[in-house]
């Protein structure tokens, strides 16, 4: 009994099972003397029985009764747990069943083995619980019976064993669950302290547990969220889970988002406690308020945002925006699911489409601009931008289109174009679209040595309708007659108005020069018929030249120059006929025609510099003044004479910029000078005839002392009698405010002009300068010397200065000298020079002969 007592006393202890099974093993062994104890374990998953660690039997026996299936055919043990009841072997050699295992069972000295099964009270099998003899042997009844018992008492030592083999694992899986979850797992008692809480929480809030326990979860919480996270509580403890979202505040201050679910701990059916996990979710916040942020900015926007799944063969949409939608006029059911394709149409440009997959395939950026169609059928002009999406391992993913309706731009860019390269009035091309088409067809013949016609038309007498008859009347004939010659003209032909009333026509398909002249004689045909313009019969004609390429036309724009040569020919030879360019007469015209280009390009390339010549007085040869005197440095013809350069100037009206740049770089040079201790004396610029008269001149002058800090009684203008034509009222104004500005004016190139000696009288000035060609034959010729002494002379009466300029002789300094003349200039004291070496003069200039 007393071992029984100790079997019941291990089982309540939970004592290790092998110790347990030892135990009972002894008190069978006390019931059954000479019985050796065997226990084997049931395995349900593969219905076999192994032997427990068993003290008596030898190792390599314990090894060989490993995982042994089950089964009638089975020995003892086997079959006693397929049948569940006692299965005796009284002679294990005799016993059939014992055949696999009988030479092991007798190397170990067993001859006999009972049998009985381990089982709980609900049938669920456990093991089998054996006794072997060594000499052949059958139970008895009470044997039998104290089998009976001691499975019982096996079957309780097994139970009780598995009962607190799972309640330790179920402990641990708690345990482990409990510290190593990544999300913060506390636990609250009734109260809402904190009973304990993991690594994870602490990491969450930045307190350590001890920190934590004892303390209202409140505390730990923004006070604007203490209710939603009171009532999270509150539901948990009256026995109900409730997941939500709070605020906590950090250990260090700042707060966060945390998403929580708590729920109650029940004991017995009563809730005892509140359990709580919380995961940190800021991140998660402001990824959302960022996504929310960019799903309401791609909302807003006016351009229509697709997005295409990339990862699917056909790239269907799976979002498009509300401005795409109305862009096209498509619904979502109708877009979503669906390549972007739909939007194509009979008059998209296929070449853009393969770009566009080009680039989708090989995973680019691309922007293109195509025709895309809406659901009504109405097209639009689509400017597309897609960019590829990629996740974290470098995939694309999807693919992100942004669509601008750009029709209006585009129409107006087309317009700008259109403008660009035409004329309004007729809708010819204009000057800049001719040259692009001569340039081309210039190239291409100059390949194919083929023949090049040009033609420069101008109308004869356009001027008078235009101003007899108004703009409108010559606006309506200009129209009349570009429609005349866009009939004339053939395919590959250009025709163009070039500005006003004159014409250009680009032949590059004619096989002679007399198929050229064919074509002028139609032109002055084709115009010689009456225009009918609002009811009126109106004759006009034109004057034509015609030039084509040869060995001596480098350039293509060297053909139209040609033709407005021969132009200016057909119109000296009366009108109303053509001319054909012959060159050598007239390359003089065409050399001044280049010129005027090169000149242009002079301005734009600082080409230019500015010289200056001193003004003596008479007698002592001190310097009293300067002249600006411009020089051209052509790149390719080197120095360019002023007397070329100037006239070509005032013929095309570039005179203008070319002065105000004289006015700027003299007032700037005039300043330095003075600063460097040069001499302490006005600048005279010459001003020509349209400069002067041009509006804002008095404002160019006052900006040109101002960037240049020259006080205005240090710079002389100059001007010609011509400032009095067309205006002399206007011209004596001018110079009147001038001279209220502290800026002097000399009346140039006197004697050589035509205007009245009267004005002389009025005219403000303080100066007058004696033409060259008065000094040049001043000692030869008496006429000469008496206009000479007369001017002085008068000019004196007048309180004028004079200035004699050409002097270039010691005997025409003295005879001017005799004659009064108060200021000279010439080579006979200095040519005109750069600034630099104008500083190095001494005040005083001998003569140089």
């Amino acid at each position: 009994m007393e071992t029984q007592q100790e079997v019941h006393e291990l089982i309540a202890q939970q004592a290790p099972l092998g110790q347990t099974l030892n135990a009972v093993a002894r008190w069978i062994s006390v019931l059954l003397p000479d019985a050796i104890v065997a226990f084997m374990r049931f395995d349900p998953a593969d219905q076999t029985l192994s032997l427990y660690p068993n003290p008596v039997l030898s190792e390599a026996y314990q090894a060989l009764l490993q995982k042994i299936p089950i089964g009638p055919d089975a020995a003892s043990f086997g079959c006693a747990a397929y049948q569940r009841e006692l299965v005796v072997s009284e002679d294990i050699s005799s016993d059939p069943r014992w055949s696999a295992f009988c030479q092991a069972a007798q190397t170990e000295g067993l001859r006999a083995c009972w049998s009985s099964p381990v089982m709980t009270t609900a049938g669920e099998l456990l093991g089998t619980f054996g006794t072997y003899y060594r000499v052949p042997s059958t139970p008895s009844g009470t044997s039998k019976r104290r089998l009976r018992q001691a499975a019982a008492l096996v079957a309780l030592a097994l139970i009780r064993d598995r009962d607190a083999t799972s309640h330790r694992t179920l402990s641990e899986w708690h345990h482990s669950l409990f510290v190593n979850h990544p999300d913060g797992v506390y636990e609250f008692d009734l109260e809402g302290r904190f009973q304990r809480g993991n690594a994870a929480l602490s990491h969450i809030t930045g307190y350590p547990e001890d920190a934590l326990i004892g303390h209202h979860f409140n505390e730990f919480v923004e006070a604007d969220y203490w209710a939603v996270t009171q009532a999270g509580f509150d539901a948990a403890r009256q026995g109900s889970s409730r997941q939500y979202e709070t605020m906590g505040t950090h250990r260090n201050g700042h707060a966060y988002h945390l998403e929580v679910i708590n729920f109650p701990v029940t004991l017995d059916g009563e809730v005892v406690g509140v359990y709580g996990i919380c995961h940190d979710i800021t991140e998660r916040k402001r990824q959302e308020a960022a996504r929310h942020l960019l799903e309401r900015g791609i909302e807003a926007t006016p351009n229509g945002v697709i997005m295409a799944d990339a990862t699917r063969p056909d790239m269907p949409l799976v979002y498009a925006n509300d401005a795409f939608y109305v862009l096209t006029g498509y619904g979502p059911e109708e877009v979503l699911g669906r390549n972007c394709r739909f939007l194509q149409g009979p008059d998209t440009d296929a070449n853009v489409v393969a770009t566009i997959r080009q680039a989708i395939a090989a995973r680019q950026r691309l922007e293109a601009t195509l025709l895309n169609y809406r659901k009504d059928g109405t097209s639009f002009v689509n400017h597309l931008s897609l960019s590829p999406v990629f996740d974290e391992q470098g995939f694309c993913t999807h693919y992100i289109g942004i669509q601008q309706d750009v029709t209006q731009q585009h129409k107006q860019e087309a317009q700008l174009a259109y403008q660009a390269t035409h004329d309004l009035l007729t809708g010819l091309p204009n000057r800049a679209a001719f040259d692009e088409r001569l340039e081309a067809a210039f190239a291409q013949v100059h390949q194919s040595h083929g023949l090049l016609v040009v033609m420069h038309l101008d109308l004869d007498g356009f001027k008078a309708v235009n101003d007899g008859l108004g703009h409108h009347v010559g606006n309506r004939l200009l129209t009349a007659v570009a429609e005349r010659l866009q009939q004339l003209a053939q395919p590959g032909d250009s025709l163009a108005r070039l500005t006003g009333d004159e014409f250009a026509l680009l032949l590059p398909r004619l096989e002679s020069q007399q198929a050229g002249v064919a074509v002028a004689e139609c032109l002055l045909e084709a115009l010689s018929t009456p225009f009918q313009i609002e009811g009126k019969p109106l004759h006009i004609s034109a004057s034509i030249g015609v030039a084509c390429n040869g060995d001596t036309t480098v350039q293509a724009r060297e053909l139209l120059q040609r033709a407005d040569l021969a132009m200016t020919e057909a119109k000296q030879q009366g009108r109303n006929t053509w001319h054909w360019y012959r060159g050598n007469a007239q390359s003089t015209t065409e050399d001044s025609v280049l010129l005027r280009h090169d000149l242009h390009a002079a301005l734009l390339g600082e080409q230019f510099e500015l010289h200056y010549q001193p003004i003596v007085e008479a007698i002592s040869g001190r310097i009293r003044g300067l002249e600006a005197l411009a020089r051209w440095h052509h790149p390719d013809k080197g120095m360019i004479s002023p007397g070329v350069f100037i006239p070509l100037a005032e013929q095309t009206g570039q005179i203008i910029p070319l002065g105000r740049w004289v006015l700027r770089r003299a007032c700037r040079d005039g300043a330095a000078l003075r600063a460097s201790g040069g001499p302490a004396v006005p600048v005279a610029v010459n001003i020509s005839s349209l400069q002067f008269r041009r509006k804002g001149f008095l404002e160019e002058v006052q900006h040109a002392l101002d960037a240049s800090g020259l006080p205005a009684e240090f710079l002389e203008l100059e001007v010609t009698e011509s400032v009095l034509l067309d205006g002399a009222g206007q011209a004596i104004e001018l110079i009147h405010q001038l001279k209220a500005m502290g800026i002097r004016v000399a009346l140039d190139d006197f004697g050589t002009g035509f205007s009245s000696l009267s004005y002389l009288r009025d005219l403000p000035i303080h100066k007058i300068k004696l033409d060259r060609a008065f000094i040049q034959d001043i000692l030869t010729n008496r006429s000469t010397a008496a206009i000479v002494q007369g001017i002085i002379t008068m000019a004196h009466h007048l309180d004028l200065q004079v200035i004699a300029e050409g002097v270039e002789e010691r005997a025409q300094q003295q005879d001017l000298i005799r004659r009064s003349c108060d200021l000279l200039q010439g080579y006979l004291f200095a040519k005109p020079m750069p600034l630099a070496d104008l500083q190095a003069l001494p005040d005083t200039l001998p003569h140089t002969t």
